[in-house]
């Protein structure tokens, strides 16, 4: 069994103790990390390592980056998203893994926020989303074992926030990112969290400002995409809220599945 999980951590150096307790309690296997903001070279890759974790990194200075944390060689790694010549953001890392003699191929993604909707920043999250979406189909012909990990800046339905009305025409809520997040899934992927939960009101994401994790005024937009071969293999999923509670935490927390091959 491999447990994988993905968590945004809002600056990995800021949020370095708390990753590191989290490794030491949650025992996961496979841990796809978001906006680390730092370039590669500066990633805390020693103290990572020491903790028994091989890591991939592909960073950039002060803002995006995505890191690949495993218990055991990470291989065919590869940096940035297809589709795209000259894209600086670093925002996707793919790398395979072997989890009991079965190859996953595994992906970190921080999809670009989108913020504000009448902007040229919401116009290049629909164009990720595009690019991302081909790029999964592009997987799915290898008939192989993947997960889609990450910080997807995407409301998938009503129930995943606390206020829809609210945040209707908010770029993480607009229906032109709802139907590009359904039309992954209507590729073949199925989103693991739902999948096993249909409970609403359950979230991985509070802002700093308002008390909003005091008042439970959450979003659930950290997913995990498994293709029909992972699907297969998918044992259980959960959010872990616990490190969202604690001091200097991240605006996010970790969600986890586990496959059994």
């Amino acid at each position: 069994m491999a447990k994988i999980a993905t968590w945004n951590v809002n600056s990995v150096k800021a949020r370095l103790p708390n990753v590191l307790d989290w490794l030491r309690a949650a025992e996961p296997d496979i841990v796809c990390l978001q906006e680390i903001k730092c370039v590669s070279d500066a990633f805390p890759r020693l103290e990572i390592e020491d903790a028994g974790y091989s890591v991939a990194v592909h960073g950039q200075k002060t803002y995006n980056g995505v890191a690949i944390l495993a218990r055991g060689n990470l291989e065919d790694v590869r940096e940035d998203l297809p589709g795209m010549d000259g894209d600086e953001q670093a925002r996707y890392l793919e790398v395979a893994v072997d989890i009991g003699g079965r190859m996953v191929r595994v992906a970190s993604i921080y999809l670009p926020n989108g913020n504000p909707a009448d902007s040229e920043k919401f116009t290049y999250k629909l164009g990720w989303m595009d690019r991302l979406r081909d790029h999964a189909a592009e997987l799915l012909a290898l008939e192989e074992s993947v997960v889609l990990a990450g910080d997807f800046n995407v409301i998938p339905e009503d129930g995943d926030v606390y206020d829809p009305d609210g945040w209707r025409e908010d770029a993480l809520f607009r229906m032109e990112v709802r139907r590009r997040f359904r039309s992954i899934l209507n590729l073949g992927y199925t989103e693991a969290y739902r999948t096993l939960h249909r409970e609403i009101g359950r979230y991985t994401f509070w802002d700093y400002q308002g008390g909003a994790w005091q008042k439970g005024f959450g979003l659930r937009i950290d997913h995990l995409l498994l293709s029909p071969q992972a699907t297969d293999m998918l044992e259980a999923c959960d959010i872990d809220t616990a490190p969202r509670g604690k001091p200097k935490a991240s605006d996010h927390t970790p969600i986890w599945c586990t496959l059994t091959p």
